[in-house]
This record gives structure tokens, sequence and C-alpha cells, in this order.
């Protein structure tokens, strides 16, 4: 079990979120709130993708919660949490603060996260692999033609099935998972992330980008995605017993996948100069 800290909040050693895509209508902005409202961390992490300036520049929404996202994220960046803030495609404009400090958020391009079990994961955003993916499109960005009808189908069906009692659940996932083009872009892109973390040298990998999050083990290499608060609404997070957990959190909040990383097999020695990026 997780360390409680006296407020009734879940402590984590650290914290993953990523593709929350804030100032896009789909963005499910109260049950993030509800997450971060219910936990405390010593690092958090913002894997990129954080506010959609793509969909602003297209038609400017703001719904009342995405500030309230912001101001508690920023909030626990005062109270002491460490806020790492990693940019993605949408938001690729803070990219060019690389290495700064944003309200005391730090910003930077890619990074290693070092666990209570001294396994060291590769973090970034994840559009880096899109040119190693066939079938990029079919993965590709909100604001896609395609992927907003599927997200407009995801949005009356849970709005039908509030109606009758029903708990958030995500069609547009389960219309991808039985795509055969989209499950072989998704496969292409997750052997794209592990092989770049053979290549770094390190144990594994966290990304976001492409909305489909998993927790897997390939070559004792760890591929983490912490998936999106527009279709699945998870988190990732490491726990105080040395594992990475892969979190749902709507109506229900559950453990969707975990890794026990303390047991992988030691990674070669590497360079602490590059610990950061």
């Amino acid at each position: 079990m997780n360390n409680t800290t006296s407020s009734n909040k879940t402590h984590y050693p650290a914290v993953w979120i990523s593709d929350v895509h804030l100032g896009y209508k789909d963005c499910q902005a109260q049950y993030l709130l509800n997450f971060l409202n219910s936990i405390e961390c010593d690092v958090l992490y913002l894997v990129g993708d954080i506010v959609d300036l793509w969909s602003m520049k297209r038609q400017f929404f703001w719904h009342p919660s995405h500030y309230d996202v912001l101001a508690l994220i920023q909030k626990k960046a005062k109270d002491g949490t460490r806020v790492i803030y990693i940019p993605g495609n949408h938001d690729e404009t803070f990219r060019h603060y690389a290495n700064e400090s944003l309200f005391g958020i730090e910003v930077h391009k890619k990074y290693i996260h070092t666990t209570k079990a001294n396994k060291r994961f590769l973090l970034l955003h994840g559009d880096d692999f899109d040119s190693a993916t066939r079938y990029n499109k079919l993965i590709s960005i909100a604001g896609d033609a395609g992927y907003d009808f599927l997200l407009f189908l995801n949005r009356w069906t849970n709005r039908i099935r509030r109606l009758f009692g029903g708990n958030y659940w995500s069609l547009a996932s389960w219309i991808k998972a039985r795509v055969h083009k989209a499950r072989a872009a998704i496969e292409a892109f997750e052997n794209a992330a592990i092989h770049e973390a053979k290549k770094q040298g390190v144990d594994g990998i966290i990304c976001g980008h492409i909305h489909h999050p998993a927790v897997k083990i390939v070559d004792d290499i760890v591929y983490c995605n912490d998936g999106d608060w527009i279709e699945n609404c998870t988190a990732l997070v490491e726990n105080s017993c040395g594992k990475i957990e892969l979190l749902h959190w709507s109506e229900t909040q559950k453990v969707i996948h975990s890794a026990d990383i303390s047991k992988l097999n030691p990674t070669p020695a590497f360079d602490k100069s590059q610990d950061a990026a």
C-alpha cells in the first residue's frame, strides 16, 4: 500500500500526467482536478500537451476548470512539490524555455528520473517517434477531423450513460483498439520508444502523445505511457513499494497496470552529467 498523509491524500514519490489538452472542449479537467486534489508527491511531471495551443488557435475555448487545473499545479509547486514540465507538440512554444523556470516550474525538453529503486527512466513527450510510425496520422493530434468525430461520439456516449447512472467509459479507446491500422501504429510507436531507451542505456521510458496508456516490460526495458485526460483519464505513479502503477481516475479509480521495477536487471554505467537535458 502507499503512504497516506494526515490529510488523507495518497503520497507518491513521483507522478506523471500528460495530454491534458487544456483549452480543448473534450478535456476531462474535473477528473484531473479530483485526482490532483487526492494526491501529494515529491515530483510532479507534466509530460507534454498540457495546454492545447493548436486547438485554441482554431477555436478559443477555456472552461473555468481548465484555469483551476493550472492554479492547482502552480499551488503544488509553491507548496514544495517539484514540478517538471516537458512540453509536447501541442504546447511546443514552451520548448523555447528549456532549462529555465516558469512560475516555479522547471522546463526541460527531456529528463531522466531515478526511482527509489534506483532505476533510470527517460522522460519525453513522444512526438519524436512520429516518423517511426507508418500510420502516424491515425494516432496524431486532437484536432484531426476524424479524431474530433471520434471524441464527439465519446462525449455523447458518456452523456447518455450518465443519464442512466453509468460511469465514464472511453468509446474512443474501445474503437481504436479494434482498428488494425491504429493498433499497428501504436505498436510501432512503442517499439521506437523501447529502442530509444536501449540506445540511451536506461531502464525504461515514460512518454505520452498517442493517448494509449500502457505499462509493459520488453527485454528488461519498462515502457510506460501515462495516457491522457481526453479519452482515458489516466496517470502514472511511482508508489512507495517500488512499483510503477498506471491509474484510471473518473467516477471509479483503479490500478490498470503495474510493474515491479526493483527486479529488473541493472543497466550499464552512465554519465550522470546527462541526467537532465
